[in-house]
């Protein structure tokens, strides 16, 4: 294993991505490929990543060239000496200069500089995606704090209702229509606030159709006091409902959902009265 990593680290890979290995370490490279997961999976990065960083700092050719190039493909199969100047200047001799030996090292150098580069953005990456999760846990930390301050309000609201002694508990029991049913409801005609008891309210579920709406009767006429939802979800254990200084009963019926102007009197399931 060791081995494997020491070749993966030499820059081969790279030098084999970029085109720059003679026919026996291409062979190499492609059987150390076949024979090992690793290696290969590894050089699908490497190959990934320069296709990325090639693509990221690709400089366009100028239309002289570009028109050049494709002129020669079409006409000379890429021959451009048939587009060399009329004047036929003399051509420059280049020497050829033999290729040192040590010039290995300098593929490798670079080839050692792409695997620096390549782990350097697989780095920045990991930290781009730490922060994205980072930024996600406080945002869930920040709705669940919001969540809890208001759940901490509600409590200190409820408990307010059995401190204050201007609030009158009353007990709503069911109709024929819903024998069974009953729920409490607390006033304080002082301060014209109405609460309900959402948890020991035995009431069944309501469908999407229908609310439950509760009612104040003053002086002989029904007044609305708004409309909610009986749940198993319910997150609040008193919910406060439109307010009233003037009651001598209180009842629910079901209604269709967003409640009625008038109550539907077959459709009471609780009713109290003081």
């Amino acid at each position: 294993m060791d081995d494997i990593k020491a070749y993966i680290e030499s820059g081969i890979l790279e030098l084999y991505a970029l085109g720059d290995v003679s026919p026996e370490e291409r062979a190499q490279v492609e059987r150390m490929a076949a024979a090992h997961p690793v290696v290969r999976e590894e050089l699908q990065e490497v190959e990934s990543a320069l296709e990325l960083y090639a693509g990221e700092n690709a400089i366009q050719p100028s239309q002289h060239h570009r028109n050049k190039v494709l002129n020669s493909l079409v006409t000379n199969f890429a021959d451009d000496s048939a587009f060399r100047s009329v004047h036929h200047e003399p051509e420059t001799k280049v020497i050829p200069i033999a290729e040192r030996s040590g010039s290995n090292f300098y593929k490798y150098a670079f080839a050692a500089s792409i695997t620096l580069l390549i782990g350097s953005l697989l780095a920045l990456y990991s930290i781009y995606n730490k922060l994205q999760r980072s930024n996600q846990q406080l945002i869930v930390l920040n709705s669940q704090n919001t969540r809890f301050s208001k759940t901490i309000g509600n409590m200190g609201e409820e408990l307010g209702v059995f401190r204050d002694t201007t609030f009158k508990l009353l007990k709503l029991k069911g109709t024929p229509k819903m024998p069974s049913g009953q729920m409490t409801v607390a006033w304080s005609s002082a301060k014209k606030k109405v609460m309900i008891d959402m948890v020991d309210m035995q009431l069944p579920e309501n469908d999407s159709a229908h609310q439950y709406q509760l009612w104040a009767i003053v002086n002989g006429k029904p007044v609305d006091l708004g409309v909610f939802d009986k749940s198993r979800t319910d997150s609040v254990d008193m919910k406060a409902m439109k307010p009233v200084d003037l009651a001598v009963a209180f009842a629910v019926t079901l209604e269709p959902r967003g409640g009625s102007v008038n109550p539907t009197m077959s459709e009471m399931v609780v009713i109290g009265q003081f």
